[in-house]
Formats: structure tokens, C-alpha cells, sequence
């Protein structure tokens, strides 16, 4: 493929630099940080990697593969899939966490309210905190409530708080109004702040499908996409090696500052995957509920393969 001087002079200057790969401060990563502090990509891929944090999740993310701050982001199935059906120039690579995420429903620890349905009790619509429009916390939100046979667009009213710090702020700032404020977040990041008497968590919901994907920027891909597959391979034999490792609890532990009966039972829950492959059935159905939400239009549905690297294989 052919591309312009100033393209190539871009594709250069980016096959030069480190691989910019931005994820969430959590607990799935590990593996990434424990093979960075081993210097295992260096060594074992020759690709060098600068870990890029993003407390604010997966529509921070999205942002910045749009304007190509990153080269790589970890980021949610739902919110990647949403975000490329509205122009991000970014393809899937694969997958990352196989399992579903849980999510927790979390509302100030002082709250009257006990349950989801307590949200809506006085008829007025459910409050929730989000990170931002498009982000996992929004999108969860809109599909828990049509499980409970609530319509988003009448039902929900939504608040911008910037992540989980956030809502920290907005559920000890906002007075009796925070009382009834939900929000959305993964459930064992958030445990410390329920176990802390910060949060309580009123209602889980669990995403059917395999919560984490990775995906590149175009232009990295263009660039750099063999280091990126080659970083994935790193992360994978990583992630096998640290199921075999002693301590791996305490190290979770001590990372993320999570009790370690918690860590525990989350690493029975997770599977690690981190790789250049995903499947288009499932795809397909993230599309097909998103539409059912009303998060896309269903007349603006692609084919999964158009959503996906030509370095990914399908899995079905």
C-alpha cells in the first residue's frame, strides 16, 4: 500500500516511539505492569511499552485513540464496539479478559435507598453517576434498565462525574441529593469503598459477554501492528506464568489495595486471554443489544469483520 510522504512520515515517526498502551488502574491488568517491571517485552519482543493510565475508563479511552494520544487501549467490549460504530479510525485487535465483568450499583453508604427498584420509588427517574456519555458506567446503566423493563429515555437521568474518583466527590459533595445517585462500577475495584463504609453496593449486573478487548488506532496498526501482536504474546505467556506464581494474591493485593480473600475469589472468576482473536458472533450480539437500548440505530449496524484488525482471527 501506497501512502502519502506526509503519511509515512507519520507511520515512521510512530514505528520509532514506544508502544502507548492505555488501560484502566485495575486489578486486569496486572499482567501488563508485572512483564513491564520484568522487562519482558523488551527482552522477549523487542517492543518497548509506556503504560498510560486512565482512571476516567473506557471513553477516556476512546478519546484518546481518536486523536492517537495512544497507540493501544484495554477497554470495555460494549463501549470499543459502541465507539467504532460512530467513526473512531481504530480496529479491534482481540481479546484481552475472556470472562464477563460484574458490575456493582452503588450508592452512598447513608442512602435510604436498598435496591435498584428503591432508585425509582418516589416515580421520578433513577439518578446515575457516569463517567461520561458512551462510557461503560453509561452504557451498563441503559442496559440494566431495560432488564428491568424501565425505557432509558424516560426512566434515567444521567450526571457527569469523570470516573470513580468522581463519584467519590459527587457521592460525599452532593448532599441529600447524592442519597439517591447510583453508580455503575466493577464490583471488586469498588469493595474497599463498601467494605470502608464510603459505598454500598445495592445491585449487581454482569455483562453476557467477555468484558475486556484491545484495540489500536489505525495508524498504529499500519505502524506498529506486529509490535502489537508481539506485545499481546508477551501478556498472554505473562498472564499464564503469574497463574503458576506464588504469592500472585498478596502481589494483586498489594497493587491494587484489595483484601486478599477478595483478590481470591476474583482470580476464580477471570480468564485472561490477550489474544489476536475474537469472535464475530459476539460481535454481533453486543451490536444487536446495543441497538436493543437504543445505544446505536440498528439501520447503522456494520458487519463485525468491518469492526476488526486484518491481523485478528475469528474465533467461531
Amino acid at each position: 500500500m501506497r501512502h502519502s510522504p506526509a503519511l509515512s512520515r507519520r507511520l515512521m515517526s510512530a514505528a520509532k516511539r514506544p508502544l502507548r498502551v492505555g488501560g484502566v488502574p485495575e486489578h486486569f491488568n496486572t499482567p501488563w505492569h508485572t512483564a513491564a517491571a520484568n522487562g519482558r517485552f523488551q527482552r522477549e519482543a523487542g517492543v518497548a511499552v509506556e503504560w498510560v493510565e486512565f482512571p476516567g475508563g473506557t471513553g477516556a479511552m476512546t478519546k484518546a485513540l481518536r486523536d492517537e494520544s495512544i497507540d493501544v487501549a484495554i477497554l470495555l467490549t460494549e463501549g470499543i464496539v459502541a465507539d467504532l460504530h460512530r467513526g473512531n479510525p481504530s480496529k479491534i485487535v482481540g481479546t484481552y479478559v475472556g470472562t464477563p465483568l460484574t458490575w456493582g450499583v452503588h450508592v452512598p453508604a447513608g442512602s435510604p435507598v436498598r435496591d435498584v427498584e428503591g432508585l425509582r420509588a418516589d416515580g421520578a427517574p433513577a439518578r446515575y453517576a457516569v463517567s461520561r456519555m458512551g462510557s461503560g458506567s453509561h452504557l451498563m446503566a441503559v442496559v440494566d434498565a431495560r432488564s428491568r423493563g424501565w425505557e432509558p429515555a424516560t426512566a434515567l437521568e444521567f450526571e457527569i462525574v469523570g470516573g470513580l474518583d468522581g463519584c467519590r466527590a459527587a457521592f460525599r459533595d452532593g448532599g441529600a441529593a447524592a442519597h439517591r445517585l447510583a453508580f455503575m462500577w466493577e464490583k471488586f475495584t469498588t469493595k474497599p469503598y463498601v467494605d470502608g463504609g464510603e459505598f454500598a453496593r445495592i445491585g449487581e449486573c454482569v455483562t453476557p459477554w467477555p468484558c475486556f478487548l484491545v484495540a489500536a488506532s489505525d495508524a498504529a496498526l499500519a505502524a506498529q501492528g506486529d509490535a502489537i501482536v508481539a506485545a499481546l504474546r508477551v501478556v498472554r505467556e505473562e498472564a499464564a506464568r503469574l497463574r503458576k506464581a506464588p504469592g500472585l494474591v498478596a502481589v494483586i493485593s498489594k497493587m491494587y489495595g484489595l483484601a486478599e480473600a477478595d483478590v481470591a475469589e476474583w482470580l476464580g472468576t477471570v480468564a485472561w486471554e490477550s489474544e489476536p482473536a475474537v469472535s464475530h458472533a459476539m460481535l454481533a450480539r453486543v451490536m444487536e443489544t446495543l441497538a436493543d437500548v437504543g445505544v446505536l440505530e440498528r439501520a447503522d449496524l456494520v458487519p463485525p469483520s468491518a469492526l476488526v484488525s486484518a491481523l485478528t482471527r475469528n474465533l467461531d
